[in-house]
Formats: structure tokens, C-alpha cells, sequence
């Protein structure tokens, strides 16, 4: 078991995060924010897909305004995502949302975070701390507004990584810009605060959440910034959550694809599953299929796992090509297919529940995947 580190709990809208709370997946949406028919249309396709909370980009007023429409009619939490525009983030609070994101790299004027503050404590409204590498304020200009160049800040001369013991690197400033904001709220007296600290490079992102987690009480939420495509991202981002998550670190995550926001959802709950955080929605195991293969388990398999894709119950489904792994996988499972020449056996709790034709596989082991839900649905 993954013994996760303790964080302040707080809720967004009515998801907890922190606390015993379990690690909650996240999506933004990809839609042009004041087209709420069609922002709303993509949210509810995340809700099917599983998503627990949304952001949503405001980059000007009047999609600041949307927002009210588009809370009004979805289900799960809704997060501002807010740049540069304090007066964007009073206008968000004002539509409902249920978490603001602020990125202290492009608000860096204290008065203005201050009155941003001030309006979510009166609403009870948690706040993000979104640093994020590719937006960080320019180097010894932390905290400061005047007579300093986007074009030559400094950041990209920094050490990536660690650095050397002496030397002031990428992952220093970056706990840095995220402790100067923590200050500003903590001086205010709030305390509803979540902490993320994303770069595309893992070695940072992942050094900057382990230095974080160790100097504040607050819930971490992970991510790699702009990962990929969803074959690379994914792959980029369950190695960096992944090396956090096994270490107990993480509260929320939100895996960023170059694809369909839904895509970014499976993937995060994939992570999550593989390293038993989650525990909602089946688990595929599955043949890679070889030259001892007899049927094309490869298309079985992934037939199987789009099948699967809606199930809620916690079901490990099992399927197999040959008779070297096959058996034993499948009898691991809680439903499991050995599909040989012509036939396939197919298993429930490591018990052979029938033997069935080529061609009836598909159908046969799903009708025992259905009864298998139905009995993990009756109480005990």
C-alpha cells in the first residue's frame, strides 16, 4: 500500500481534495470558453468519461461571464483558469465558479492578488497556486511588476533540475514563486489553498513537488505541462505522476494531451489504477499476442477494453492468447478469457465457467463480465 502524505483537506464545490480524500482526476476544457453550448456539450462528456472537476481558460471578461451559464448547467465542480487579470478572477468569483487558478507568474502585483483573496475568503472559494515553468516571473523579479523583460528573464539560463548544491536552479525558483503567493494568502489568514508546480521536464516537475511537499501542509495538484500527443504524453505524464504518486505525493491530477480532453480522463485514471489509488472502473489485463498466438487477441483485447471503458465497478478482466500465461492471468481475474485454437475457456474467480466457441468469445465474455458487476452491486 502507497502511504500517502497528509495534506489540509478543503473541498472544491462538493469534492473533497486532501485530507483521506482520494486522488480526484481533472480535465480542462478545449473549447472556446464563450461558446457555452459548446463548452457545456464537452463538460458533459467529461462527466460521462468520469471527470471529477473541470477548468475552464477566461481570457477576458466576457468569457468571465460565461461562466455562470456554464456552471448552471453542468455537475462538476467548475475552476477559473485566470492569467494576468486580477479583475478576471473577481468577475469569475462573482459567476459561481468553485475554484480559482492563479498563476503567480503573471499576477505578480501583491495589492491585486490581495483583493482577489479577499473575495474568495468571503465566498469560501479554494485558490490554485498554478506555477508553471514555461510562465515563471523573471529571475530576482519574484513579486515585482516594473522594469522587467518577458524576452530576457533569465529563467531558461537556470539549471534544470536540481542544479548543483550551490547553484540557484529552475526547481529553486520555482518553489520560490509558488512560497511568495502562499505567503501573500497565509497573511490574509487563508488557508483553502492547492499547489501545483508543472514543467514538461520531469526531473524538475518531479523535484519541485518533492521540495514543496515537504515545506507546506497544502494538497498537491500534479501535472506535466504541455506532455504530448496522447501516445507520448501519456507516456511522459505516467512516468512523472507516477514517480510522485508512489511516493504519496499528489491529491489531484490532470494529465495534458494534445487530444480529447476525454482521452486526458482515461489516461489519468489509468495512472492511477496501475498503482492501485483508485480502485473505481475495470482493469485490463491483456495478451500482447506472439507467435504462439492462435486467435487475434490483439483485436479481442482491444475490442474488450472500449467495451469497458463505461463500467464503474472495480473489475479485473483478464485476456489471453496462449497457453504459457494465459490460464494463470486469466484465473487471476475476476473474469478471464484463455483463448486457444478454434475455443477459449473463460474463468470467474480462478474457477472454469464455460468453454465456448471462436466465434462466441467476445459475446460469452462479456455476458460474464455483466454478471460479474451485478454480483459486486449485491450488498453483502
Amino acid at each position: 500500500m502507497i502511504k500517502r502524505r497528509v495534506t489540509k483537506a478543503l473541498h472544491v464545490g462538493d469534492v473533497k481534495i486532501g485530507g483521506d480524500a482520494p486522488v480526484s482526476v481533472q480535465s480542462m476544457t478545449k473549447t472556446d470558453t464563450r461558446d457555452v453550448a459548446a463548452t457545456v456539450r464537452q463538460i458533459k462528456e467529461l462527466e460521462e468519461a468520469g471527470c471529477e472537476i473541470i477548468r475552464s481558460a477566461v481570457p477576458d471578461m466576457e468569457a468571465a461571464e460565461a461562466l455562470a451559464d456554464i456552471k448552471r448547467q453542468i455537475r462538476i465542480p467548475l475552476v477559473a483558469d485566470i492569467h494576468f487579470h486580477y479583475q478576471l478572477a473577481l468577475k469569475a468569483l462573482e459567476s459561481g465558479v468553485d475554484c480559482l487558478r492563479l498563476n503567480p507568474g503573471n499576477i505578480r502585483d501583491r495589492e491585486k492578488v490581495e483583493l482577489v483573496v479577499r473575495e474568495a475568503k468571503a465566498r469560501g472559494v479554494p485558490i490554485r497556486i498554478g506555477v508553471n515553468f514555461g510562465s515563471l516571473p523573471p529571475v530576482g523579479g519574484i513579486g515585482k511588476t516594473r522594469g522587467l523583460s518577458r524576452h530576457r528573464d533569465g529563467v531558461n539560463m537556470l539549471a534544470k533540475g536540481t542544479g548543483d548544491d550551490d547553484e540557484y536552479s529552475v526547481v529553486d525558483h520555482m518553489v520560490a514563486t509558488g512560497l511568495w503567493e502562499i505567503g501573500i494568502l497565509e497573511d490574509l489568514d487563508f488557508d483553502l489553498i492547492k499547489i501545483s508546480l508543472k514543467a514538461f521536464d520531469i526531473d524538475t516537475t518531479v523535484e519541485s513537488y518533492r521540495r514543496m511537499a515537504k515545506l507546506v501542509p497544502y494538497p498537491l495538484h500534479l501535472g506535466i505541462t504541455e506532455s504530448g500527443t496522447a501516445k507520448s504524453g501519456s507516456i511522459r505524464s505516467a512516468i512523472g505522476l507516477g514517480a510522485l504518486l508512489y511516493d504519496g505525493i499528489g491529491d489531484t491530477i490532470r494529465v495534458s494531451l494534445s487530444d480529447d480532453p476525454v482521452e486526458e480522463v482515461y489516461t489519468g485514471f489509468e495512472i492511477l489504477k496501475s498503482l492501485e489509488l483508485r480502485k473505481e472502473g475495470a482493469v485490463l489485463v491483456a495478451c500482447p499476442s506472439c507467435g504462439r498466438a492462435d486467435v487475434d487477441v490483439v483485436s479481442l483485447a482491444n475490442t474488450v477494453d472500449e467495451l469497458l471503458k463505461k463500467t464503474k465497478s472495480p473489475i479485473k478482466v483478464a485476456v489471453m492468447g496462449c497457453e504459457v500465461n494465459g490460464p494463470g492471468e486469466a484465473k487471476d481475474a475476476d473474469v478471464g478469457i484463455a483463448a486457444g485454437a478454434g475455443r477459449a475457456i473463460i474463468f470467474r474467480k480462478g474457477q472454469k465457467a464455460r468453454i465456448v466457441a471462436e466465434d462466441e468469445m467476445l459475446s460469452a465474455l462479456m455476458e460474464e463480465v455483466d454478471k460479474a458487476e451485478a454480483e459486486m452491486a449485491i450488498p453483502v
